[in-house]
This record gives structure tokens, C-alpha cells and sequence, in this order.
């Protein structure tokens, strides 16, 4: 007797995904990431915390102190909301910040980048409206995404959203999403007098802001003015995190959520990950309960200064004419235009075959992006690779424009 066979087509798989998996798309900064491993390639994309600046010591003594004190409770499930000393810490620190963010508001997250995936999964139904700003962070489009929205992107200036264009929302947008403090990926901060603004045009149309502030403390001239949740408290849910003043590697972040919020927040974390990891949290803690953060994001700043300082002066020296950038006051990154004719995807391929590698622009914009811009990270290179790196790169937009006739001429 022969064994019988499938009559289905055994090539074909049973497993079938859900709708919204068509716009998960891969992140191109992970992608253009996997270029800098290549020999020689100096990179510029990443954004990337100098590992410098990781409290190796402070971390290995917190993490001998939690397991020789509190070892089996570090090593238990937890609360969902988080660990309840962490929480009250991030609500003295944002209350010193004029923010009103009682313990019983604050969720701990894992990184800020959970807090926009809750965001987005409690806030969004399909087709409604979310704003954003022109450019935004990549990753709060990856986030929203999913729950499929509709983008809408405010315009801007050089001080950030126009608050008129903020007036003039669709009623019935879910919320606007902000970074206010030397912004991913163009590094600027949004001045005293357009925050009130912004407040004041987002009252009126009543949308509600989401405030991420993942770099509020990298800031190398003046501090940033006041939040903007420390403007309107029930109109703003504000994101902060950890990664950047301690490490990335520990993904601990917070939110401070509107009361009518608070809980499907919190049920919706329970479901994704029952809460963050008690052991980080526990660790962390012990490292910044007695003012730690106060001795080392000071030293940060310096370093991350003097290279900001070298890769503005790297630019002034190296890139063609028509190049235009700010530098930036604050943050990680800088953000800019090449001269007409130039495409900073299509010269992606050429920078790393002249190593080199920088993160192309367009992929920040919701909609209508701007192909001439690109980011540059300066805080994992030393000042002469940061030279070396921006010189390849000049080199390569000089090559390009020298094949256009038109341009070269111009």
C-alpha cells in the first residue's frame, strides 16, 4: 500500500499575516547601519550615544549593591506601572521642570520607543488623523504606523511648526506629535515664544500634543526652555528616556500620561510585556537615587560639544558651495541640504564606496520628502575622523556636481 500525498501544495505556507503587517516597513537607519560594518567606513549615521559616555563603573557597583540587597525581589516579575522609587525620582525630576507628573502618572517603558507604540495602539483607529512635523523621527512613523493612520505633516521653520498651520488641523486629529528640543533628525530647538504659540494653536484646534525628549539634556549653549507639558498638563503626554544620559542597552524610558489616558496605557503595556525588566529598573535607580546624573551629563555635554564644534568646522572646510546647515545647540545630529541637482540617496552608494555613510534625508518626511537633505551624527567619531570623514564626503558631492556641466557652472 503507497502512502498518500497533501493534496494541498505543500510549498505553500499556512500562516497568513494580519493587514497591518503591509505597513511595517524595515527601518533605514538599521538598514544603512549594516553599511558602516563594512572595513574602512567611517560612519556618520548612527544615532548612536557615544559608548564613551556609559557609566561602566557607576553601573557594575548599582548592579553589586541590588544583588546583594534586594536580590530575589530584582530577579521577580513587578508592578506594570513600574518601579515605584524610579517613578517617584522622574516625578520630582520633570516636577523640578514645572511638569505636573504625580508617581501615579508615571509608566515606565521600555525605551521611549514603547511609549510611542502605546501611544499609537491606544490612540489610533484606522484612518485618523495624526499630525507631524516636516521632518520627524523616523521611528514615531514606524510606531504609528501600524494602527493605520492618516499623516499630516505641519509646516515648519527654522524654529519648528508654524503655529497657524496647527490652527488649521482637520477636526478630529488624534494628536500632534512633537519633539521640541533639538529634534531627530534636524537638531533644532523650538524658542520660548513658539512653544506658548504652539500651546496656544493646538488649544484652539484641539489637538493634543505628544512631546518626545529624548535629548532635552544634551545641550551645549543654553538650556532648553520649559516643556510643553509644563504649558498645558491635560493637553500633553510627554516621553522621556534614559539612553542618552546613561545607555541605550538598558531600554528604559518613562511617560507621564493625562489621567483619561493613564489606564488603557497601562493595560496595554501589561499586555505586551507584563512591565520592564525589574532588574534595570532596580539598577538604575540605585545609580542616579543620590544626583549622579547631575555630575555626569555635564561631562557628556563637554565632549559632545567640542565634537559638534569639530564637525561644523569640518563642514565650513569641506563641503561645495550651495551646502546649507545649522549647527546645532543641542543633541546628536546635524541636518543638511545639498546644492540643487544632488540626491542623497542616490549618492548613498558612492559615500560608502568613499567611506563614508550618513542617513539620507526623505526617509524622515511622512509625505513630499525633501531629496536633497541628510543627518549627521558627530558624537561616535573623534574630531580627525570626523575631519577625515566629512572631507570623503565633500569629495563626493564635489565628483557629483563636477559631472553636471549646468551646476558646475553655476
Amino acid at each position: 500500500m503507497t502512502g498518500s500525498t497533501p493534496s494541498s501544495d505543500s510549498t505553500r505556507s499556512p500562516w497568513q499575516l494580519a493587514r497591518r503587517c503591509e505597513r511595517m516597513n524595515p527601518s533605514v537607519i538599521r538598514e544603512i547601519l549594516k553599511l558602516t560594518e563594512l572595513p574602512g567606513v567611517r560612519s556618520l549615521a548612527g544615532g548612536l550615544p557615544s559608548a564613551e559616555t556609559f557609566p561602566v563603573e557607576a553601573m557594575r557597583e548599582a548592579t553589586a549593591k541590588v544583588l546583594a540587597e534586594t536580590p530575589r525581589e530584582a530577579l521577580q516579575y513587578a508592578a506594570s506601572e513600574g518601579f515605584g522609587p524610579l517613578r517617584e525620582w522622574v516625578s520630582a525630576m520633570l516636577g523640578a521642570r514645572g511638569i505636573d507628573a504625580p508617581a501615579n502618572r508615571v509608566l515606565i517603558t521600555n525605551g521611549s520607543q514603547q511609549g510611542l507604540d502605546l501611544v499609537g495602539k491606544v490612540m489610533l483607529d484606522a484612518g485618523n488623523v495624526v499630525a507631524v512635523e516636516t521632518p520627524t523621527y523616523l521611528g514615531a512613523l514606524q510606531a504609528f504606523n501600524p494602527n493605520e493612520p492618516v499623516f499630516t505633516s505641519v509646516a515648519g521653520d527654522a524654529d519648528g511648526p508654524l503655529p497657524d498651520a496647527i490652527a488649521a488641523l482637520p477636526q478630529g486629529t488624534r494628536f500632534m506629535y512633537v519633539l521640541p528640543n533639538f529634534q531627530n533628525p534636524t537638531g533644532r530647538v523650538i524658542p520660548d515664544a513658539r512653544r506658548d504659540a504652539i500651546i496656544a494653536a493646538a488649544q484652539r484646534a484641539n489637538v493634543p500634543l505628544v512631546e518626545d525628549n529624548p535629548y532635552g539634556d544634551l545641550w551645549y549653549d543654553d538650556a532648553p526652555p520649559k516643556p510643553l507639558a509644563a504649558r498645558w498638563g491635560d493637553g500633553v503626554l510627554y516621553l522621556g528616556s534614559f539612553s542618552k544620559v546613561l545607555a541605550p542597552g538598558l531600554r528604559l524610558g518613562f511617560m507621564v500620561c493625562p489621567p483619561t489616558l493613564y489606564p488603557k496605557l497601562l493595560q496595554s503595556k501589561q499586555a505586551a510585556d507584563l512591565h520592564t525588566g525589574s532588574f534595570s529598573q532596580r539598577v538604575v535607580y540605585e545609580v542616579i537615587k543620590n544626583g549622579f546624573l547631575e555630575q555626569h551629563i555635564p561631562t557628556i555635554r563637554d565632549r559632545y560639544r567640542t565634537q559638534r564644534d569639530a564637525m561644523d568646522a569640518a563642514l565650513k572646510a569641506s563641503m561645495p558651495a550651495g551646502c546649507e546647515w545649522r549647527k546645532p545647540s543641542g543633541g546628536m545630529f546635524f541636518w543638511m541640504r545639498l546644492p540643487a541637482g544632488c540626491d542623497a540617496m542616490a549618492l548613498l552608494p558612492k559615500a560608502v564606496e568613499a567611506g563614508v555613510a550618513y542617513v539620507p534625508g526623505a526617509a524622515f518626511y511622512a509625505d513630499h520628502p525633501d531629496t536633497r537633505t541628510l543627518r549627521l551624527s558627530f558624537v561616535t567619531l573623534s574630531p580627525a575622523d570626523i575631519a577625515d570623514a566629512v572631507q570623503r564626503l565633500g569629495n563626493v558631492v564635489k565628483a557629483h556636481l563636477a559631472t553636471q556641466p549646468s551646476l558646475a557652472a553655476a
